[in-house]
């Protein structure tokens, strides 16, 4: 796992943080692994979602969980990020049973039936292939 231990914290190799230094608008070279998570979802446009298996793999994490995770916290910069447009590998919301994170998506126009994304493949941003 392409990862290293620092003072108790998981924090991603030099490879991966190499990887992802044009996906930090900050442009700092040392962040958390949720602060990367983060920058990495606030890129995401409006309209379009990916899967927390697509963020696990471009940041070379070997489990979409802890994408998951980082999305139930808060930015240490206190910056807002659109947790909304993070879903799961078949275009299904998960963790939102108040609905919140669906009716954000609609008001940027995507359309469901249920729970499930209608036309998620066209729809889904892959951060490998955009960034």
């Amino acid at each position: 796992m392409p990862v290293s231990k620092n003072n108790n914290k998981t924090m991603p190799s030099k490879a991966a943080k190499e990887r992802l230094t044009a996906v930090k608008p900050s442009g700092q070279k040392e962040e958390s692994l949720v602060s990367l998570i983060h920058d990495l979802v606030r890129q995401i446009p409006k309209g379009r979602v990916t899967s927390y298996g697509a963020i696990a793999k471009v940041l070379n994490l070997s489990n979409p969980r802890m994408v998951g995770r980082a999305m139930g916290t808060s930015d240490a910069t206190g910056a807002a990020y659109p947790a909304q447009r993070v879903v799961n590998s078949s275009g299904r919301l998960s963790g939102d049973p108040s609905d919140r994170r669906k009716k954000l998506l609609e008001k940027e126009g995507v359309k469901f039936k249920g729970d499930k994304i209608v036309d998620f493949k066209d729809l889904f941003w892959d951060p490998a292939k955009e960034l």
